[in-house]
């Protein structure tokens, strides 16, 4: 005791022993040495009064915040005071102060002070969170203060003795490396009794929670669950429920939005939400409680998109439903009974959130029982009939604006429900509610309703567009009464006049109408395949539709807009409600339908030909179709034939056949089989289907060698040498396929059935000989191409020399001419010679001779 009462003389009266004033705003490192000797020393153990002065002491010297280079002692003075504070409450006092010296910016001597203490600073940031674990509740606060601090602007500026704060993102940086924010977390247990420190230890942890780092490590321990438990405890003020509800968005923000909703999946979690929803919907009338109502449901349905999460059994969804219902529906539940809505902005919302969260539910087989016992379905039914969306006289009820944006968006809803429902849909004459509103957004002259919102942009294109999309998710349930009904209350009709609607309006195309017209050809397909009556209905009128449809522009498939699911639409409408109908299929070619559809096959890209193909196969059962195939004419005068060759020659290309460069077959053991199907043989197991087989659904040849055989093989005008090579591998498909599968079947079952190995040797060699017959037929059509093209080069040369010689006697003309004209000798000497080829005859040459032939017209010379 008397070794240790010098040193702490020395630091209270220390004289000053020159005029320069000392630098009071910080402690210099061995005074603080010594302070923690003081405090550490066993011999001064009993001088409380004393350490407790010297203590004030540093923190008077201390007032603008400790030095970075000071904070290791600083903080272990502090863990010092801390191990004391129980016994002796008189150290709380100044642990509290030194602490609210830590929210300052800590100072720095030199710029790389941030960098060389980092880890100092890290540390100690990290035990300040490890203080939470004292009981008195002033301190805690102003840990929580303290925290709060280091994201806080500060005003200080540089000194005049050299010292500045360090910066605010440094300092940001630094707590988030301390894992503070994870401390803080683990000491939510110790509030339990503490209700204006939990109050700021939220509100510390709402702050953290703003950054991605402080929130993974919230998330590390358990945050979300942790304040999910304690969030409907008793707080007359309600900022318990406040803070904890921000707490958990900021994590699903910032955070792991998978992570939260497990940890929320737990049913006290879920209890702990629903009791707040429950207690804020029922007693909540002011704004900000309306506002965060609406928070708590959309947790809710965050948490209901989690697998496993026990909505049913927490009994969330059945006290949830009857609010789902209401005001469409009159209920007698205790619940609703005295629940009343303003229909402002917030309850609104809050209709809303209960729309979206049916569809969220309605993947559990448990919340559907529970949807048909509270009958959402006729809730829904009530919002979605063209009736309701005129405000109710005599009532508050929502305003036109807010009723068109629930009637999309319970349309919205129905598309989801309506198949898992169908029961109920149908007790309900969903049908006829949906064609009267189809019909009322064909009434109208222009598509000029206001929308708002998300759903309802358009006005009547967003009503239509939601109701077709309901009628396409009904119809695709395989549910024949659902669709018999819809064709006796003639959907039929009502969606050929969509589809004529749109025609007639092609400056309001765009994805949306592109969307309704796919939409409803897809309808139509639904609704008329494999029925000869309703394909009749169909009749003259869709067969014009659909003819204007296929006059679509092939380059338009790749606008980005929708363009190619329409024509592909159009393609399985004419398939199902067209083919198989003679009547309308009559029309369908006597219209020209033929034409576009080889127009098609011309123009579109590849993955757009299967389709194409197919339905020109199964049109080929028509003659008059057959005949138009053999009439057509395309680009560059290409006929049908033709242009199959084509195709079918690109496509094996594609596929790596073995050929030669003129076509011809260069394998005779394996004519027709590509390199990917090699590839998929090689890799197949043994119960995959067939690469043989499958070879025949993967690409166009098949289709290709039933339309020839259609059309026939012979008699095919206008073909060249080339695409009579590829016509004689088509003539022998089926023959080469039934081949390539014997052969599959060889490779995997001769080693079990020996005796049959002759057989099928037999039948490899028939191919081989097929094979070589074709090959020679091949060489033979090429050989007999390069005798015509010889003697059609000969013919050629030949004219050359005619012409050539032609020349030759015009010029020998002319210069004969020029010679007696320039000449007189010459001329003489021509006229003697004339003379003495005539018989006696002396006349003088006329005009006609001197002047010698025309030079242009020269006078016929036999070779």
């Amino acid at each position: 005791m008397l070794s240790s009462a010098p040193h702490a003389r020395a630091l209270i009266h220390r004289p000053a022993l020159r005029e320069s004033k000392p630098r009071p705003e910080a402690v210099r490192v061995t005074d603080l040495s010594r302070v923690l000797q003081l405090l550490r020393d066993p011999l001064s153990s009993s001088l409380k009064e004393r350490q407790i002065f010297i203590l004030k002491k540093v923190v008077k010297q201390c007032q603008r915040g400790f030095l970075l280079r000071d904070l290791a002692d600083i903080f272990k003075i502090l863990n010092v005071c801390a191990e004391r504070v129980c016994d002796h409450p008189e150290y709380a006092r100044v642990l509290c102060d030194l602490l609210q010296i830590c929210s300052l910016p800590f100072l720095k001597e030199k710029a790389s002070d941030e960098r060389s203490f980092a880890a100092v600073v890290t540390d100690c940031v990290s035990q300040m969170g490890y203080l939470m674990r004292i009981p008195l509740p002033e301190l805690r606060q102003q840990i929580c203060s303290t925290v709060i601090a280091f994201y806080s602007h500060d005003k200080h500026q540089h000194s005049s003795d050299g010292l500045s704060p360090a910066r605010l993102d440094y300092r940001a940086l630094m707590l988030e490396r301390s894992g503070v924010s994870e401390t803080l977390v683990m000491s939510l247990a110790l509030m339990e009794e503490q209700l204006p420190v939990k109050l700021c230890l939220l509100q510390t942890l709402q702050i953290l929670s703003r950054s991605s780092v402080n929130c993974n490590l919230m998330l590390r321990a358990q945050a979300a669950q942790k304040i999910c438990f304690h969030m409907s405890e008793g707080d007359p003020s309600g900022e318990l429920l406040f803070r904890s509800s921000e707490i958990l968005w900021n994590l699903l923000e910032n955070g792991s939005r998978q992570e939260v909703t497990s940890q929320l999946s737990s049913s006290d979690c879920i209890a702990s939400l629903k009791d707040a929803f429950l207690h804020l919907l029922l007693n909540g009338f002011r704004h900000h409680e309306r506002q965060l109502r609406n928070d708590l449901l959309v947790l809710l349905s965050l948490i209901a998109e989690t697998p496993g999460a026990p909505l049913i059994e927490s009994g969330f969804v059945k006290h949830l439903t009857p609010f789902i219902t209401f005001p469409e529906l009159k209920s007698h539940n205790p619940l609703v009974r005295n629940l009343k809505l303003t229909f402002k902005q917030e309850d609104f919302e809050m209709k809303k959130l209960l729309l979206n969260i049916i569809v969220v539910l309605s993947r559990d087989l448990a919340a559907l029982q529970l949807f048909r016992e509270g009958r959402v379905m006729l809730a829904l039914m009530l919002l979605v009939k063209p009736s309701s969306s005129a405000v109710r006289s005599g009532r508050r009820s929502w305003t036109c604006r807010q009723q068109e944006e629930l009637q999309l968006q319970a349309l919205s809803t129905l598309s989801t429900l309506a198949p898992l429902m169908l029961d109920e849909y149908i007790t309900c004459q969903a049908n006829t509610c949906l064609l009267l509103l189809l019909d009322c957004c064909l009434q109208d002259d222009s598509f000029s309703g206001q929308g708002h919102g998300f759903h309802s942009r358009g006005g009547k294109k967003a009503q239509l567009r939601y109701c077709v999309r309901v009628l396409r998710s009904v119809v695709s349930a395989q549910h024949e009464p659902l669709r018999q009904d819809l064709c006796d209350q003639g959907a039929i009709g009502q969606l050929l006049g969509v589809l004529r609607r749109f025609l007639g309006r092609p400056e309001d195309e765009d994805a949306v109408a592109l969307e309704i017209q796919t939409d409803c050809l897809f309808l139509l397909s639904v609704l008329c395949e494999g029925d000869v009556h309703r394909k009749e209905l169909f009749g003259r009128d869709g067969v014009e539709v659909l003819i204007q449809y296929l006059s679509l522009d092939a380059a338009l498939v790749f606008s980005g807009l929708g363009h190619n699911k329409l024509l592909l639409s159009t393609v399985d409408c004419f398939w199902s409600c067209v083919v198989g109908c003679f009547g309308t299929e009559d029309a369908f070619v006597a219209g020209g339908g033929v034409d576009l559809l080889l127009q098609l096959l011309q123009r579109s890209p590849r993955r757009m030909l299967t389709p194409l193909t197919a339905v020109l196969l199964e049109l080929c059962e028509n003659p008059q179709a057959v005949a138009h195939l053999l009439r057509w004419s395309g680009e560059r005068d290409a006929s049908a034939p033709q242009l199959l060759l084509h195709i079918w020659r690109r496509e094996e290309e594609q596929m790596g056949v073995s050929r030669d460069p003129h076509g011809v077959i260069a394998d005779v053991k394996r004519p027709i089989v590509s390199r990917h199907q090699d590839e998929s043989s090689s890799s197949s197991s043994s119960h995959d289907v067939s690469a043989a087989v499958r070879d025949v659904s993967e690409n166009l040849r098949a289709n290709i060698y039933c339309i020839f055989c259609k059309l026939g093989f012979e008699g095919l005008s206008g073909l060249s040498a080339e695409d009579h090579v590829t016509l004689s591998i088509i003539h022998r498909y089926l023959d080469f396929k039934v081949c390539e599968v014997v052969q599959e079947v060889w490779s995997e079952a001769a080693p079990a059935v020996p005796s049959d190995e002759a057989a099928l040797k037999s039948v490899l060699q028939v191919s081989e000989a097929a094979a070589e017959s074709v090959r020679s037929l091949q060489q033979s059509i090429l050989g007999r191409r390069q005798q015509e093209e010889l003697q059609e080069e000969r013919r050629l040369y030949s004219e050359i020399r005619f012409t050539h010689k032609q020349r030759e006697i015009a010029a020998d003309a002319w210069r004969s001419y020029v010679a007696r004209t320039s000449n007189y000798s010459v001329l003489k000497e021509f006229r003697r010679l004339r003379e003495e080829r005539s018989t006696g005859e002396h006349d003088t040459p006329s005009d006609a001779e001197t002047q010698g032939p025309p030079i242009d017209k020269p006078e016929p010379v036999t070779l």
